[in-house]
């Protein structure tokens, strides 16, 4: 039986291999728009599901980021990167100013700002027609500047830049979240009071995850418009939080590759339903109510605990079987 070490190399392996055995342009767009909104909802995981602290700007930020890169190529006429890397700083610098705010009110206190928050970035990407385009949107966003030889125009190029930077989004979250930072994070996901009675300052803490959040938000974002070369305030409405939300509750929140399992099972599935048109809610919707039901903590959580039972199980059984033979050698 495979070691689930091994599952993701698997699943690498296999999203490598992908472009190589098909020239089906409208699955590599589908899988690189799913690694897009799986980086969005790492970001919404770790301020979420492992800080716990339910944020719903995250749209907002996911659209700051997109319209950042756009504006600054499109009007300005800066390069790529350079507008790319501005676009993260721009977008985690407003990410500050909001949480340095948010993380005064705490439950769902928090997930009321951030959802007017978002809202209100929704109403001024609309409204700012003369800065975003409003309703028209904007066009003619450029694709990744070449890297050395390495040109991005083709969707296979896109495909494994959103790649790589999907693999890197994995290691850092599993790198944060696997140190002391990560374990401060859970403690105050558990009981803030606590946290802060054994010398955790919360809300330092609080806030670096949600501007890390933010970040990724931002970064998917940033992508997004490089894939699509097109955006609208569509993307920065509240139901793009609340989807990203359900990938992450799916998959499993506070789990490292619940973002992976949840968005590309339900982008998939959804896209796989196509031709039921708006029926195909009909089979989605209850297939999400039995899994919330019966998998509270998602697909990866669900597993998880079921492989934790079931090593508890063989250990018992172990330890049951050791005092068995014992007391039988022992003899009265």
């Amino acid at each position: 039986m495979l070691k689930n070490n091994k599952l993701p190399l698997i699943f690498l392996l296999l999203a490598l291999l992908i472009p190589l055995v098909t020239d089906n342009q409208y699955y590599l767009y589908i899988l690189t728009i799913s690694f897009v909104w799986t980086i969005g909802v790492y970001g919404m995981n770790l301020i979420s599901g492992y800080t716990g602290q339910l944020s719903l700007a995250h749209a907002g930020f996911f659209a700051i980021g997109a319209y950042s890169v756009g504006l600054l190529t499109v009007k300005v006429g800066m390069s790529y990167w350079l507008a790319f890397m501005l676009a993260l700083v721009i977008t985690t610098t407003i990410g500050l100013l909001v949480g340095l705010i948010a993380l005064r009110t705490k439950e769902h206190f928090f997930a009321i700002y951030t959802l007017c928050v978002g809202y209100i970035i929704y109403l001024i990407i609309y409204q700012w027609d003369e800065l975003t385009g409003g309703v028209r949107g904007l066009i003619g966003i450029p694709a990744p500047g070449a890297i050395g030889p390495i040109q991005f125009e083709s969707s296979q190029a896109l495909y494994y830049l959103v790649l790589v930077f999907l693999v890197g989004t994995v290691i850092f979250m599993k790198w944060i979240t696997e140190s002391l930072v990560g374990r401060t994070y859970i403690a105050i996901r558990n009981s803030e009071e606590l946290a802060q009675t054994i010398g955790i300052n919360t809300m330092r803490q609080k806030l670096v995850s949600f501007v890390t959040s933010t970040f990724f938000a931002a970064l998917a974002g940033v992508l997004y418009a490089s894939v699509v070369r097109f955006i609208g305030p569509n993307i920065s409405y509240t139901m793009v939080t609340f989807d990203m939300l359900t990938y992450a509750l799916v998959g499993g929140f506070g789990t490292l590759f619940g973002p992976v399992v949840g968005t590309l099972l339900i982008v998939l599935m959804t896209q796989s339903l196509q031709f039921m048109e708006e029926y195909r809610m009909i089979v989605f919707g209850p297939l999400l109510v039995l899994l919330v039901i019966f998998y509270p903590r998602g697909i990866v959580g669900g597993y998880a605990a079921w492989k934790q039972k079931r090593k508890t199980k063989q250990m018992n059984k172990s330890t049951t079987g050791s005092h068995n033979k014992s007391t039988y050698e022992g003899g009265p």
